[in-house]
């Protein structure tokens, strides 16, 4: 009896699903957890020796580097803090906004940076109107990519410049920062964090240097669930008792042109949650005041407050430069094998 002759077809063969290898670069700023705690204080101590450096020889630091700004939102201090960090260490940048492109057209964010990149562009900063678009520009280009803002997701870059200004009032004389560098500060941000990639980021970065986040806001605009974000995040709808708690106060704009569907009184969410001059001397009288900017005047925080002796929201504004410097100089000269 002849043996059984056993043929067999031949499978096309599937690669394995990858592994989350976000980000690819090694210089790429997605997300606030795309850094460890050490590797915030290396860009803390870092943007601190950029800021104090000879102009003359920072600016051969990234001398003649191409980088791209890729804007599809509106911005004063993102955009522009970013370009000045990078023209302060020699880089060569073009911006590319959605009203001046092939974007207008209908281009996708993937062959806009493709295009970008076959242009030369090194590091591509985005700052786009839909979460994930810094990952799929990433993905695609495989380019530094520097989150500026993607929706209502994330914006790693304001949350370390934010963490930098608490630091300055909260604790002089210190640059890093450890996982308790912030014990025993309460950071109270209030407005409108159902839409904010602010609020966000900062929920993600403080609680892991040791400061208690408390949320403060409507319903409406925050979420019960925003209190399962993660260790170190609270709720407190009444306005006056998060005051009290608190050593930072960060308000928020209401996103207007992110409301659509929600009730909100306007009238009396400026009657409960705005920061006035009397409610913070009743209740926070030592307490440092931050806002990421635009500011509604008389909406979220009254003109006195905006501009008083505990506003640090034009120290955010400078404190972003620096920051943003030592963001981009990590960008271009991170080495492939790990990650701070």
């Amino acid at each position: 009896m002849k043996p059984a002759i056993v043929t067999t077809r031949r499978q096309r063969s599937t690669p394995p699903a990858p592994v989350s290898s976000f980000p690819y670069h090694p210089g790429s700023l997605l997300s606030v957890l795309d850094l460890t705690v050490d590797g915030v204080s290396q860009l803390l101590i870092r943007a601190t020796e950029l800021e104090n450096e000879d102009p003359i020889g920072r600016d051969h630091i990234l001398a003649k580097r191409r980088i791209a700004l890729l804007f599809y939102e509106s911005s004063t201090r993102t955009r522009t803090s970013f370009e000045l960090a990078c023209k302060a260490l020699g880089a060569d940048t073009t911006l590319v906004s959605s009203l001046s492109s092939s974007i207008e057209k209908g281009e996708s964010v993937k062959d806009t940076g493709l295009t970008l990149r076959a242009l030369g562009a090194e590091a591509i900063i985005l700052r786009h109107n839909s979460s994930g678009a810094a990952w799929l520009l990433e993905e695609s280009t495989r380019l530094p990519v520097i989150n500026a803002g993607d929706g209502m997701h994330e914006h790693p870059t304001q949350a370390l410049l934010d963490l930098r200004t608490i630091l300055t009032h909260l604790r002089p004389g210190l640059v890093g920062v450890a996982p308790d560098t912030l014990a025993g500060v309460t950071v109270m941000i209030t407005g409108d964090i159902l839409h904010s990639r602010v609020a966000r980021s900062n929920m993600q970065l403080l609680p892991r240097v040791g400061a208690r986040v408390l949320l403060c806001g409507p319903k409406e605009l925050l979420p019960e669930q925003a209190a399962r974000s993660g260790p170190g995040i609270e709720i407190e709808r009444d306005f006056d008792a998060a005051l009290a708690q608190s050593q930072a106060v960060m308000m928020l704009r209401i996103q207007a042109e992110r409301l659509a569907g929600l009730q909100l009184d306007l009238d009396e969410y400026k009657a409960n949650y705005q920061l006035t001059g009397q409610r913070l001397a009743a209740h926070a009288p030592a307490a440092v005041v931050l806002h990421p900017g635009p500011i509604i005047r008389g909406m979220e925080i009254t003109a006195g407050v905006a501009d008083g002796v505990q506003s640090a929201i034009l120290e955010q504004v400078t404190n972003g430069l620096a920051i943003r410097m030592a963001v981009m100089e990590r960008a271009l000269t991170a080495e492939n094998g790990g990650r701070a």
